[in-house]
């Protein structure tokens, strides 16, 4: 696994829940879609984690999905986590739902698990691939790992992203170097989590989301990927201002808004595994 790219450099980002909300349906498609291959749990009351929980929603929709289960939400905003404990409390089914901070490059399961679950997360954790074993160990017998990351870095959002922040007018602010792809490819997924003992279900998906209002790929890309670069030019609102025009320039020429909207191709990596020793 790669290390992240040079954006990374600018440290923890800041993240505003209520911009990553601005297209929530769009964001939580993906883990329907991920949920919807994940077998049936180990246990009737299953202990479940969800890693990097942003503002609350899709620890809820697990709870939805399992209303019997304890379900512990990990992320390391605590503007996030402030967002996400609206959520927490008993379920429907007599389970329970809490959060808690975390740095998923730490993160250590301290009981048995049925289901560890992540959702466009793990690519804001250097090598989480190198977490796989320990996770894994954590799983009760058919216990499952589910986990969907975006796999859209050579995608015109984020190569220009990277090519402006390592442009002479930013790279000493932004940082500078070659791109690094913080993902790991379907095979390598695969490959990994098969070697560890477990039945792996690897795919790829790309949405095309069709996008409407102003400026609307900038508006997406600031609720995830600009986070760093936002935070790193806080509170310097001359340069966030001229970055984010630079950057809006950029975008309108790869992202043409059409008669319907501005079509948005996404592309997703999914996998669930499930623990067999």
């Amino acid at each position: 696994m790669e290390p992240a790219d040079p954006l990374r450099r600018t440290g923890v980002p800041v993240w505003d829940p209520a911009q990553y909300r601005s297209h929530a349906g769009h964001r939580l498609r993906p883990l329907h879609d991920l949920l919807a291959r994940v077998p049936p749990l180990p246990s009737p009351r299953p202990r479940i984690a969800d890693l990097g929980c942003g503002p609350g929603e899709p620890t809820a929709l697990l709870a939805e999905h399992w209303p019997a289960a304890r379900i512990t939400g990990y992320d390391l905003s605590e503007a996030m986590l402030a967002e996400a404990r609206a959520h927490a409390g008993p379920t429907s089914g007599g389970g329970a739902v809490d959060f808690a901070r975390a740095d998923l490059a730490a993160w250590h399961p301290g009981e048995p698990h049925d289901l560890i679950v992540s959702n466009a997360a793990l690519h804001w954790c250097p090598g989480h691939i190198t977490r796989f074993p320990d996770w894994i160990a954590a799983l009760r017998p058919t216990g499952v790992m589910a986990f969907q990351v975006p796999g859209n870095f050579a995608a015109p959002g984020h190569t220009l992203l990277t090519d402006l922040c390592t442009s002479p007018r930013w790279r000493d602010r932004l940082g500078a170097g070659t791109r690094r792809t913080p993902v790991g490819e379907p095979a390598e997924y695969a490959e990994t989590l098969a070697a560890l003992g477990c039945e792996t279900d690897v795919w790829e998906t790309t949405y095309v989301h069709v996008l409407t209002g102003r400026d609307p790929v900038l508006e997406w890309m600031k609720g995830t990927a600009l986070r760093p670069v936002l935070t790193a030019l806080d509170p310097d609102a001359a340069a966030r201002e001229a970055f984010l025009t630079e950057y809006r320039d950029l975008l309108r020429e790869a992202y043409p808004p059409g008669p319907h909207g501005t079509l948005f191709p996404f592309r997703r990596i999914f996998a669930v595994a499930v623990r067999c020793t």
